[in-house]
């Protein structure tokens, strides 16, 4: 009889934890994406988090790498959102310019990647950050640089470090050549991440390129010049979600619209910086920002 129980309350053990499996292992997991720098790997945990929050789902967060990967990731399925740029969507994967007003290009985005690929632009996030160009307060010195003009007339005796991305769209380097007049630099080096900003800091190039919310800026105290004929597109942030996994999985967009006006520019680069600088990880970052917002 003792054997009988024994054997029965190991089955019922065993039985408890296949359940326990099988109910975990039947929780959805939504595969977020983003692109392979600071500040899109905050906004894929700020994301992952409010889901997680506002769901009954649990998410696997995903670095990729640039514009097109994370684009062609979302319309074949093998991730589910990712927050992509205004700017970027109009100019990089629409290939559409002309328009400088933030609202149209917005509305055009959405219209088209909806029409052309099945895809759900939810609201902006509140933040611009647009793409800009920097230099050391030595460089600026010494070259009386101010504004973009300023530089393309210097630009022959400079070297300038940026992402092979800046170099290869027409909505950065090669279309701030045709805007700027004699903007053609001494030499053009492709690096990526921090190492533009460890570049410039030790006089390896002389300008790097730089979003607008980069905490890196005040680390390395670099000066933004001008873009006084207004090159650069807006760069607004917003959810990107594949349009069938959006239709079966209402909650998930609902639980990121909560997001919509909610950061400015200052607090984007405070928390970029915390992570740049202070080492502390994206995902607590993202829950403390978001918990004082009263978010979560």
């Amino acid at each position: 009889m003792a054997k009988l129980m024994k054997s029965i309350v190991i089955v019922m053990i065993i039985m408890a934890f296949a359940a326990c499996g099988k109910k975990e292992s039947e929780v959805e997991i939504i595969n977020i994406g983003h692109k392979n720098y600071t500040e899109q790997r905050l906004l894929g945990q700020i994301f992952a988090v409010m889901i997680e929050n506002h769901t009954d789902y649990k998410t696997d967060v995903k670095e990729l790498g640039g514009t097109q990967i994370a684009f062609e990731a979302l319309k074949s399925g093998g991730i589910d959102l990712y927050p992509e740029y205004t700017g970027s969507a109009y100019a990089a994967l629409l290939n559409e310019s002309g328009l400088k007003d933030p609202e149209k290009i917005y509305n055009l985005v959405k219209d088209r990647t909806k029409t052309l690929y099945n895809l759900d632009y939810l609201s902006p996030l509140g933040f611009n950050n647009a793409w800009t160009l920097s230099v050391t307060p030595e460089t600026a010195e010494k070259y009386n640089l101010k504004t973009f003009s300023d530089l393309a007339k210097q630009s022959g005796e400079l070297v300038i470090g940026a992402s092979m991305e800046f170099f290869e769209r027409e909505d950065a380097m090669l279309g701030l050549k045709k805007t700027y007049e004699g903007m053609e630099f001494k030499e053009g080096k492709a690096l990526n991440g921090g190492l533009r900003y460890t570049a410039i800091k030790s006089g390896k190039i002389d300008v790097t390129d730089a979003y607008g919310t980069d905490g890196k800026l005040v680390t390395y105290k670099l000066i933004t010049l001008e873009d006084d004929k207004n090159f650069f597109l807006p760069y607004h942030i917003a959810p990107l979600l594949n349009g069938e996994f959006a239709k079966i999985h209402p909650e998930v967009a609902e639980s990121l619209e909560r997001l919509s006006g909610q950061f400015n520019e200052t607090e984007m680069q405070n928390m970029n910086y915390r992570i740049d600088e202070e080492g502390i990880p994206a995902r607590a970052v993202a829950e403390e920002f978001l918990k004082e917002k009263g978010l979560i």
